[in-house]
């Protein structure tokens, strides 16, 4: 299999031996980074697949869920007193 370059990273997922991965490991990873996912074999058979990791959302951009004790919302608690030393 050749190597990953610009035109084979529009590719979706490419296979290829654990040696050719071994021997261009490099230009295989780029191609991962890129986006791209590589199924590695060995002898003929799937052994690994590497897949781009997701970037995580910061703690802060995460929907949260309202924190409630018992009837009380403390969200709207923290809004009433705010609005009341305003």
């Amino acid at each position: 299999m050749p190597k990953p370059n610009a035109q084979s990273a529009r590719v979706a997922q490419s296979e290829v031996t654990f040696t050719e991965l071994r021997s261009n490991a490099k230009a295989y990873f780029d191609a991962v980074a890129a986006g791209q996912s590589v199924r590695v074999t060995r002898n003929g058979k799937p052994i690994a697949e590497i897949v781009p990791i997701k970037a995580e959302m910061p703690s802060w951009k995460r929907p949260a869920k309202p924190i409630a004790l018992g009837k009380l919302s403390l969200s709207r608690e923290i809004t009433h007193d705010r609005d009341e030393s305003a």
